[in-house]
């Protein structure tokens, strides 16, 4: 488990126009002059003027809730993984082990007519199972298994292993609150007219739910109804999600002998043993209010509520692997419903989603070996360490800061490492059985085989060279325990990083990125661990209240902006990415600036180099979202919409203003310019 991972852009839409696999990866420019609204004045609406032709003639396709330039580029990089991935499900005495595996879940994940034909089978013995419960003792061995079988919300709690607060060198057991629904706890607790229509909404799709497993209507309603009640329970007692981005708030070690005093009615031994595990000595409980909503309902509700429960939660987890009838209930309610998509993702780009998923690390090293070069690699890791330079220069002559906090700062920037690409050692997939021609039982050995795999490292020293998304992805992250830098091959392809492209629009996208994610470790979560990744407190009084004071800046400014309709942005929430955003982009200015010194920069297709760094900043977020989804991200993204991650940074921007000649007075020239890093 890893909580306070940060990556640069959650949840990047996926879609295509174009159903057929890719041989090559297409490409387009970091900078387009074509996706350019020239109608649009810069100082006015930069956004608009960079990207308001990108989104014109890039419509959000109908099976997407949001659509840009990271969501297109993914779509590339599926596609070609498509193409390698029907090469592998041919059968054939020469495939590699990998190729075996990767390629006879494909094989089975596109055999639609075999799941259909199935229906509910696959969950026959699970239902049994539930069914054969007696007493809510007989909870803690049945849970386990569903557990290691959950690849997304855990039932009732989650328990993984984590990196120790105090001590990022090991490894321990983390219990976690987990168990709902709906995509987050305000969606229970909330009163406005949207989130009672949501629940109403929530309780018709279970309702359904339950009729696709063969309960009679009346039935399926009470049962719903009880599922309800049961996670409201839990949301209620469920900590924020800004309250989550405090990690003293989520650091709660206990002796195991503690945590059963917390919960009674649970018996932890008989977990850890269907788990596997010897008996733990000690746990991180994150939430202990959330165990004691636990505790009140496991004494509380009677065995056949909790066989509800696990019933919807184990249909929850199983329908996108299942018959059309559960697929199409979960995309109803899930997207259709909660994000306003209108079709359902075509089956080849599920599956491929599913094994990049499940298997990412197998299928990463064909897509690393035809898509990464060497020279890549070595520019991106060139343009990294140019801005951790500037970093460090900005470190050293900061005002704000006194000696003995500076000091630490710069020993945890010298600490980052830099992941670049792919893992430095593969993934071993070697003791994980794939059959051809069963899907759910694939999906279900792949997710026990990662469980275990994260069980496993309980105990044991961390291990540092490890990463948490997989080399085709599009996105980056930071994690604060590690203290790491991650941009893996996926995001390194143009139009995001591009070797064709002058210095310019590269620093200004990957390098603001880059940026970004070296301001992760001074966000106002990051900042509270130090250069080894342990929570600790290494800065002085006053320099902490220096910091506050300036965040506090750029919350006032985000929350200003609109999300959709009436709901302004939660700047508390959004805070990190938001600091992140600004402090990264003026790092990679810096860091552009020294790299290209004495280099006689020219004027291209009409830009200024200066212009062409922003405008190659702002063109990675072209995209849009429909308001659905915008509603469900107001509560849920910690990153701002994509206008206010490019607007709210420039305009805080002395450089941008001087690049495009912007007025005192004009949009894009805030009175009050924020600026912490």
């Amino acid at each position: 488990m890893k909580p306070l991972v940060v990556l640069f852009l959650l949840g990047a839409a996926v879609s295509s126009a174009q159903d057929r696999p890719l041989a090559s990866l297409p490409y387009t420019p970091s900078l387009e002059p074509a996706f350019l609204d020239r109608s649009a004045d810069p100082c006015v609406d930069f956004y608009k003027f960079a990207c308001g032709n990108w989104i014109r003639l890039n419509p959000i396709p109908p099976d997407q809730a949001r659509w840009d330039v990271y969501g297109k580029l993914q779509v590339d990089n599926q596609r070609f993984l498509w193409g390698i991935l029907e090469a592998a499900a041919k059968p054939s005495p020469g495939r590699t082990p990998n190729q075996q595996k990767t390629g006879d879940y494909f094989a089975a994940c596109m055999d639609e007519s075999a799941v259909e034909k199935a229906g509910t089978a696959p969950l026959r013995q699970q239902l049994g199972e539930i069914a054969a419960l007696q007493r809510t003792g007989d909870l803690p061995p049945f849970l386990a298994k569903l557990h290691l079988a959950s690849a997304r919300t855990s039932p009732l709690f989650g328990f993984g292993s984590s990196q120790d607060y105090a001590d990022s060198s090991r490894v321990i057991a983390f219990a976690t609150a987990s168990g709902l629904g709906l995509p987050d706890r305000d969606y229970y607790v909330k009163t406005d007219a949207k989130s009672q229509e949501t629940r109403t909404k929530y309780l018709e799709h279970l309702t359904r739910t339950f009729q696709l497993l063969g309960d009679p209507a009346t039935q399926s309603k009470a049962e719903a109804q009880t599922v309800m009640d049961m996670e409201t329970a839990l949301a209620k007692a469920s900590l924020t999600r800004v309250e989550k981005r405090d990690p003293y708030k989520l650091f709660h070690k206990m002796s195991a002998a503690d945590l059963a005093k917390l919960t009674p009615s649970f018996q932890w031994t008989a977990y850890w043993t269907a788990l596997g595990l010897a008996p733990q000595g000690e746990i991180n409980v994150t939430e202990p209010q959330f165990f004691g909503a636990v505790e009140r309902l496991l004494a509380s509700r009677p065995i056949t509520d909790w066989k509800a429960y696990l019933r919807w939660h184990l249909a929850r987890e199983e329908s996108p692997y299942l018959s059309s009838a559960f697929v199409r209930a979960n995309f109803d309610f899930y997207n259709k419903y909660l994000r306003g998509v209108t079709e359902l993702q075509p089956r080849w780009k599920r599956c491929v989603q599913y094994v990049d998923r499940q298997l990412g690390e197998a299928l990463g090293q064909v897509f690393v070996e035809k898509t990464f070069t060497p020279d890549t690699k070595a520019r991106a890791l060139t343009a990294t360490k140019e801005i951790e330079k500037a970093m460090e220069a900005d470190l050293e002559q900061l005002t704000w800061m006194g000696p003995e906090t500076r000091k630490q700062a710069l020993a945890k920037l010298h600490a980052i490492v830099n992941k670049i690409g792919y893992p430095d050692k593969w993934r071993d997939y070697s003791s994980l059985n794939i059959v051809r021609g069963d899907f759910l039982g694939n999906a279900n050995r792949s997710t026990i085989f990662e469980s275990r795999r994260d069980l496993n490292k309980i105990g044991k020293p961390v291990d540092r060279t490890e990463w948490q998304i997989t080399p085709p992805t599009v996105n980056a992250y930071y994690d604060p325990q590690m203290n790491d830098i991650n941009f893996p091959a996926g995001v390194l392809q143009p139009p995001l990083f591009d070797p064709k492209m002058d210095d310019a629009p590269n620093y200004g996208n990957t390098g603001a990125t880059i940026g970004h994610e070296l301001t992760h470790g001074f966000d106002d979560e990051g900042r509270q661990f130090d250069a080894r990744g342990n929570l600790k407190d290494w800065w002085t009084p006053k320099d902490a209240q220096q910091f506050e004071q300036r965040a506090a800046c750029v919350v006032k400014q985000y929350a200003q902006y609109t999300v959709v309709d009436d709901i302004k942005i939660n700047s508390k929430l959004t805070e990190g990415e938001d600091v992140a955003d600004l402090g990264g982009t003026m790092l990679a200015y810096v860091a552009w600036k020294n790299a290209t010194k004495g280099k006689n920069l020219q004027t291209i297709a009409g830009f200024a180099p200066e212009q062409r760094f922003f405008i190659g900043m702002a063109q990675w977020a072209c995209g849009d979202e429909r308001p659905e989804s915008k509603r469900v991200g107001a509560i849920t993204n910690p990153h701002s919409p994509l206008e206010y991650r490019i607007n709210g940074v420039v305009s805080n921007m002395p450089e941008f203003q001087k690049a495009f000649a912007c007025k005192t007075g004009q949009p894009m020239v805030r009175a009050q310019a924020c600026r912490v890093w």
